[in-house]
């Protein structure tokens, strides 16, 4: 029967442990290498000579010596009088052969071997003086540098990607946690929503086996048909599991008719993708589409793996008591809950550019959000509504992934120049959730008094300082022992290892007070078991949405688009409804390969400046994510808050009360685009 449930998920969680300990050391090569050469070179002063053995002269010390003195006090010709003799030409091989020691001492360049021999003579010293430096502890320590170096050089980060979204994956499909509109409650609802995952995974493995056989049959450099082959393997095992699935019903599954529309609801989103995009494939009689899709998907390994490991910092965060003690700084000025709101979703801002997406940031810490906000008095649906916006104002900040990727994508656009007009984008979307807040609670502020709220502030802020001392020391050991610093680029990297540091603190600092709360390790093990199916769950709809991005781009649906739209303002208008259509029903870092290489350049041609028109893309792209049907920054946090965010099983009467977790965000965001889409068109008179 194999391993049971709970074993396989101990599995993958380790699995999914290593391959992200990998993850950081590789990422963190070049800088390791860097810096063993620098140490090297300090310990041993000119080491990049001692990196490898010297070879030793080709050459004779003894027998060049002898040469020379036979030269010199050999009876010479009368050739050197002849004004027409030149000592340095060559001389037929029967006269004259300086290393092989044949021809007569008349006919000797004695100045020529008079300068080999101390050639060979210097050459030998210098090999002698090396080898005398190169001592047993120099060698131990060339051997960890040369690891260091072969780190900087390493190229499997495509097999890495693979594992992470494979592994986490057949935990997400065991623990039936994919992203899906509504989660099954009947047995027929969970019939269907594993019934069409299996398909799905089944045409991802064919797929995977078709593109394997013809890399294999190609006699082309460059293919990778190993990858292929782990890629159809485990989109296998998620077939399995479906299989297993379907076959022990959860007893919590009822009997009970289930209406027609809430079938299509329960059925993943990353398996209507792969299936739509299957359909497609299967029409053009391409076996190998949706193979070749996630060959893309791959293209860039970097920023997926990043993707979980900003996940795991992120659950490595919820597993330590950081987000409480900020939130016990707060609370004791006993601000209106609409202005805590506020608060707490701008405060948001800064860990979500820092854990890449507004989606890592919901499933990082959408639970804490909720949770204490619910017990500051929130309504259920005010803490939903700030849960699923606490991932979306950040996104234009330093060093959001997104940002990052678009740079990557569109040569017209810097990271500095996009996170520049995002700090104002940012400032806009606050300004504007602090109107809509205070008109919520009808412009009354109130607090406690500072007397009362001072004191105890100050000592949930105390209890909260040693993490900040800890962080800075870890980012000041980075920057001193790998000379690097925090940025776009490398944030996934460090960001881990800060937060496995303050883990440790934490953990230490709990069982100071209570000796039987969990140590260090299980600590880590319990966080890394929630990064796995979480990162599963992401991945999954990332890679789907490049599919099916694949599908909207080879339909030619974007060539129905005419080039010329009349100017920037009617193409600012389709564009805002573009993005808003592609935010509602795809990831983020897949929608942005799909319009970088769609209606971009149909933007840019129409008088929208570059830089103009991706700010408007992330602000349409965060309105789509907080819009339904989809609402995929909703879904993030019905998966990670639980029953505790269903909403629709507490009614309350009027509209704007009973979707109000929909409203406000949406409404928000729904302003800001108009402005960021518009305004800057109207300042500029076009």
């Amino acid at each position: 029967m194999g391993p049971t449930p709970p074993r396989l998920l101990a599995a993958t969680t380790w699995g999914v442990l290593v391959v992200l300990l990998v993850a950081l050391v590789v990422g963190m090569g070049p800088n390791m290498a860097t810096r063993a050469v620098a140490f090297g070179d300090l310990v041993w002063p000119g080491y990049a000579e001692l990196r490898t053995d010297p070879a030793a002269p080709d050459c004779d010390v003894d027998a060049l010596a002898a040469r020379a003195a036979a030269c010199t006090t050999a009876p010479t010709a009368a050739a050197p009088q002849d004004p027409s003799f030149d000592p340095f030409a060559a001389a037929p091989p029967s006269e004259f052969d300086p290393f092989g020691g044949s021809g007569t001492a008349a006919s000797e360049n004695c100045e020529a071997v008079a300068g080999l021999a101390t050639q060979c003579k210097d050459a030998t010293a210098a090999y002698q003086a090396l080898q005398e430096r190169i001592t047993p502890e120099l060698v131990r320590f060339r051997s960890v540098e040369q690891f260091a170096g072969g780190l900087a050089t390493f190229g499997w980060w495509r097999h890495m990607l693979a594992l992470a979204t494979l592994i986490g994956g057949l935990a997400t499909t065991w623990t039936r946690t994919h992203v899906g509109l509504r989660d099954p409650v009947t047995r027929l609802e969970h019939l269907a929503q594993q019934g069409l995952q299996a398909v799905a995974h089944i045409a991802l493995a064919l797929s995977c086996l078709a593109d394997a056989q013809i890399q294999l049959a190609s006699t082309a450099d460059g293919g990778s048909p190993a990858i292929s082959l782990i890629w159809a393997a485990g989109f296998a095992s998620w077939a399995g599991a479906n299989v297993i699935q379907m076959i022990r019903v959860p007893h919590e599954m009822t009997s009970a008719p289930t209406p027609p529309i809430r079938l299509p609801m329960v059925v993943s989103l990353h398996t209507w993708m792969a299936l739509a995009a299957t359909a497609w494939f299967t029409f053009e009689g391409h076996p190998s589409g949706l193979a070749i899709y996630l060959h893309k998907f791959t293209a860039t390994p970097a920023i997926y793996v990043g993707v979980g490991l900003y996940i795991w910092a992120g659950m490595l965060l919820a597993h330590t008591r950081v987000a409480e003690r900020a939130f016990d700084v707060v609370l004791p000025f006993g601000l209106p809950i609409h202005l805590l709101v506020w608060l707490v979703v701008v405060g948001s801002a800064l860990p979500t550019a820092y854990s890449g997406a507004s989606g890592i940031f919901v499933i990082a810490a959408g639970a804490v959000i909720f949770r204490r906000l619910r017990a500051a008095g929130a309504h259920p649906r005010l803490a939903v509504a700030a849960t699923a916006m606490s991932g979306s104002l950040g996104v234009v900040l330093q060093p959001c992934l997104v940002v990052v990727l678009i740079a990557a994508l569109n040569k017209q656009v810097t990271t500095s120049e996009l996170f520049e007009w995002g700090r104002w984008v940012f400032a806009l979307t606050s300004a504007l959730l602090l109107i809509a807040m205070l008109a919520y609670g009808r412009f009354r502020v109130t607090m406690a008094p500072l007397g009362q709220a001072l004191p105890s502030a100050g000592r949930a802020a105390a209890r909260l300082l040693p993490y900040a001392l800890i962080s800075a020391l870890v980012l000041a050991g980075y920057g001193w022992g790998l000379g690097t610093h925090i940025d776009e680029h490398n944030a996934p990297l460090i960001l881990p290892g800060v937060l496995l540091a303050l883990l440790a603190w934490d953990r230490w600092d709990l069982r100071r007070e209570d000796p039987e709360a969990t140590p260090f390790v299980p600590a880590l093990r319990a966080a890394t078991h929630d990064s796995t199916s979480n990162i599963g769950a992401l991945l999954a709809v990332m890679f789907a949405s490049v599919a099916f991005g694949g599908v909207v781009e080879r339909s030619a649906i974007m060539d129905a688009f005419p080039r010329d739209l009349g100017g920037p303002w009617p193409t600012m208008a389709l564009m805002v409804v573009v993005m808003i259509v592609v935010g509602m029903l795809m990831d983020a870092l897949g929608a942005v390969v799909l319009i970088s290489v769609s209606v971009a350049g149909i933007a840019i041609e129409n008088g929208i400046h570059p830089l103009h028109f991706w700010m408007m893309v992330l602000v349409g792209f965060e309105l789509g994510y907080l819009t339904p049907p989809v609402a995929l920054n909703l879904l993030l946090t019905r998966a990670v808050v639980g029953r505790e965010a269903r909403v629709e099983e507490d009614p309350v009467p009027g509209f704007f009360a009973s979707y109000e977790h929909v409203l406000l965000p949406a409404g928000v965001m729904a302003v800001a685009l108009l402005i960021v889409a518009f305004v800057p068109l109207w300042i500029q008179g076009v």
